[in-house]
């Protein structure tokens, strides 16, 4: 049984590593000597031809190996594949979306961006939302736990972008809003951008509406600049925008909201707001001037 699985291992580890690198690994496994490579010393194979047994070979290596290279190599291919959508399913069907979901609890930070990066290509599938979506809450605590701006960091934010496109699962994102916050407040301007693309998602939800209005962002002004990037500042206006539009058409009772709330910078009676709107009226990026026009009018 040993050296069963230990073959199997080998020939996924073969996708992953390439022929020669994995002689080694199939001796060690099969208990004899590595003494060099096979004859048949062929490249790796392509990502994009790999059938559903090489897929299924590769998801088992993932599954069976403790050794963090080879799991991020696993990973890395499997993200891969993933770009295409015949391949995102099979994946799902052979049982791959629990495998790579469970090493978002691996101790080592790269295997975990790049399981993270494997579900990012995967969440591009409806299908695939409905098992992924159990994870978002491990997703979010990665994304807190990170080193602020890391690469583990944005790799959260962007499975998080795809995972609230929709409204679905908004619900399950409420609870991290200010873990989202905190992180437009602190983050650089990359992880900025990213964390606006989630914020625009939930914004975009009117269900979404007061959750995000009760969070605070001492830093939200600062961003309505003229001199902030415009990917940036075109994203910070949407998000305004839509927690606006959405407040202004909110039936029954208002929620009570502290001073220090962004519905006080949105809503309320501020000063600066309106000067920085007026300012970016004058900005030279025509989408900008629109979404400015757009907040003034509601």
């Amino acid at each position: 049984m040993g050296e069963r699985r230990g073959a199997v291992a080998a020939g996924a580890a073969a996708v992953v590593l390439g022929a020669g690198a994995c002689y080694c690994l199939w001796r060690l496994a099969a208990g004899g000597a590595a003494r060099g490579p096979p004859p048949d010393n062929s490249p790796p194979v392509s990502t994009h031809t790999m059938d559903a047994d090489a897929l299924q070979k590769l998801i088992y290596l993932l599954h069976a190996t403790d050794d963090p290279l080879i799991q991020e190599q696993a990973l890395i291919t499997l993200s891969n594949s993933a770009a295409f959508s015949v391949n995102q399913d099979i994946i799902r069907n052979l049982g791959g979306l629990s495998v790579i979901g469970g090493m978002l609890s691996d101790c080592v930070p790269k295997v975990k961006e790049k399981a993270l990066n494997a579900l990012n290509n995967l969440s591009m599938n409806i299908k695939n939302q409905e098992e992924i979506q159990v994870y978002i809450t491990q997703v979010f605590g990665n994304v807190e736990s990170a080193p602020l701006n890391s690469d583990l960091q944005l790799a959260g934010l962007r499975l998080l972008t795809n995972m609230s496109v929709t409204s679905d699962y908004h619900h399950k994102m409420i609870s991290s809003i200010p873990c989202l916050l905190r992180l437009l407040s602190e983050g650089t301007e990359r992880t900025q951008i990213q964390v606006l693309k989630v914020l625009v998602n939930l914004s975009a939800n009117p269900a979404m509406t007061r959750h995000l209005l009760r969070g605070q962002v001492p830093t939200l002004l600062l961003l309505l600049d003229n001199y902030t990037n415009r990917d940036t500042l075109l994203r910070a206006l949407v998000f305004a925008a839509n927690l606006k539009k959405n407040a202004n058409n909110k039936d029954g009772t208002m929620d009570q909201y502290s001073e220090s709330s962004i519905f006080f910078t949105l809503c309320g009676d501020s000063t600066a707001f309106a000067q920085k709107l007026a300012s970016l009226l004058h900005h030279p990026d025509a989408e900008v001037k629109e979404q400015v026009v757009r907040i003034l009018t509601q």
